[in-house]
């Protein structure tokens, strides 16, 4: 019976030990991101993926970091390997779940990369499939603030162009910010950015 016990406590201080590191690890790399270190924040996203297989999160945040690099670079050569290394990433955890609502919110950003990066050659052949992945992340939760602000935010950067009304897409704007303040995350490094950016796109539309 002591040896049966003894077998179990090493086997959940086993587990604890191991969440530890995958919290320790997560904790660091959004260090790293935080002060700027992109690259070195991919990395460890990159091995804490590598480790923990049951968690899509340490994936999506390699392909979220380097998505979002895209926003800011201006070199077309850093920007497909960026955009790249996120579809790469991304594309591991779509394999295992089709069903998770941020993951298309991811692939609808990797879309959004190329058609800021070059407009006149990619937007027509990513503007539908932003739309897309916006609408499949919808119909998994409609209640995401992300998908639904994603969605609005896409579309009211094109309207100078399409000419669309954009009334309707600050009502979506605000609706997503409501969303935001009721939203809980499932788990502390669950997602939850997109607050700051609604409510300056919010200011825009008023």
């Amino acid at each position: 019976m002591t040896k049966i016990i003894t077998i179990i406590t090493l086997f959940i201080c086993s587990l604890l030990s191991a969440q530890t590191q995958f919290e320790q690890g997560m904790t660091k790399a959004f260090g790293l991101w935080k002060e700027g270190k992109n690259a070195e924040a991919s990395a460890m996203f990159e091995r804490i993926a590598g480790a923990e297989k049951n968690s899509y999160l340490p994936n999506y945040y390699v392909g979220l970091v380097n998505t979002l690099s895209v926003f800011t670079e201006k070199d077309r050569t850093k920007i497909d390997l960026l955009l790249t290394k996120a579809q790469d990433a991304l594309d591991i955890e779509m394999i295992k779940d089709q069903s998770n609502s941020e993951l298309y919110v991811l692939q609808a950003l990797i879309y959004t990369g190329y058609v800021v990066a070059d407009p006149m050659t990619n937007g027509m052949k990513y503007s539908g499939k932003v739309m897309e992945a916006y609408a499949k992340a919808k119909a998994l939760n409609p209640n995401n603030p992300r998908a639904v602000f994603g969605e609005a935010d896409f579309q009211l950067g094109g309207a100078k162009w399409t000419g669309v009304d954009t009334k309707p897409l600050c009502a979506q704007v605000d609706k997503a910010i409501e969303l935001f303040g009721t939203f809980k995350p499932e788990t502390a490094f669950a997602p939850k950015w997109g607050i700051e950016r609604a409510l300056e796109v919010q200011k825009t539309c008023k």
